[in-house]
């Protein structure tokens, strides 16, 4: 009915291309338009000028010889100023633009190793947009957004790559763990040896107390009973320790047997004994 009409109408954010005898005549923006067949017009077609977004995928090698797969994606829009060369310049734009990314990538990526691509998305994705803008705008097309957003590397590269990350946190974990080690190492070798002081410090001290009241015992004896030296008070301190030991030793029944001189002479050799070895140690030091 329009075309009998003479009466076309063009969608928003859509652009009508009208020719007359087959030449392009202008460009109709959106709304109703008389198109007088009769007089040679029709319209050749339309030109949407919403925003489109193509992904193009795109297999490409790194400097370090992994092979990737770069999906890019390119957000672009035909230009109302210039919808006659959008629309009579190229006949597969989706194609066009496949091409020159394709071109930009396998020109930057091989350039960079597989770890830098990872880092460097961002200047691969605005080198694909520097090219693309300037090759498309002669096409009247504006390309407002590309970005990278995936660089997928070999399922075998990737498990090498999980498995390097794993071992070296692996590793961090085996030095904290021996760094943890070391530290209690060597806070129980420094309890151990202050425990060792301390014990030695006590026996030290327990011997000086029995030196000295073996001393305060042989000084008291003499003084109560007259007639007696220090040698007799020594004996029968010797022969009184004697017996103490030899109780002890009976009374424990998991202690080792030990076999000593016992007779009634025993205990005169062990005084003998014992005051040798003082007087050796005296004569020496």
């Amino acid at each position: 009915m329009g075309n009998l009409l003479c009466c076309v109408q063009v969608d928003q954010s859509t652009v009508a291309i009208k020719e007359r005898f087959g030449k392009f005549d202008e460009v109709m923006e959106p709304g109703c338009h008389c198109l007088p067949w009769f007089l040679g017009s029709q319209m050749a077609g339309h030109l949407s000028l919403r925003l489109q977004q193509l992904d193009v995928k795109c297999e490409t090698k790194t400097k370090d010889n992994v092979f990737v797969n770069v999906v890019a994606s390119i957000q672009y829009r035909a230009l109302a100023d210039k919808a006659s060369d959008a629309f009579y310049k190229l006949s597969n734009t989706r194609s066009q633009i496949q091409a020159y990314v394709f071109d930009v990538i396998r020109a930057s990526v091989p350039k960079l190793n597989l770890d830098d691509a990872f880092e460097q998305k961002n200047e691969i994705a605005k080198a694909v947009e520097d090219e693309l803008e300037k090759a498309m705008s002669a096409y009247g097309y504006e390309i407002v957004q590309t970005l990278i957003v995936d660089i997928e590397p070999d399922e075998h590269v990737k498990r090498a790559m999980n498995e390097i990350n794993a071992a070296a946190r692996l590793r961090v974990a085996a030095n904290e763990k021996a760094e943890a080690e070391k530290i209690l190492q060597i806070k129980r070798a420094e309890g151990e040896a202050e425990a060792k002081y301390l014990s030695g410090l006590g026996i030290a001290r327990q011997r000086q107390a029995i030196v000295d009241g073996l001393r305060d015992s042989v000084l008291g004896f003499s003084v109560n009973v007259p007639g007696t030296t220090a040698k007799d008070v020594m004996d029968m301190v010797l022969v009184t320790q004697y017996f103490d030991t030899m109780k002890e030793i009976g009374a424990t029944s998991k202690s080792s047997a030990v076999f000593i001189p016992h007779g009634p002479g025993a205990v005169r050799d062990v005084a003998s004994q014992i005051r040798d070895g003082l007087l050796q140690a005296s004569q020496s030091s």
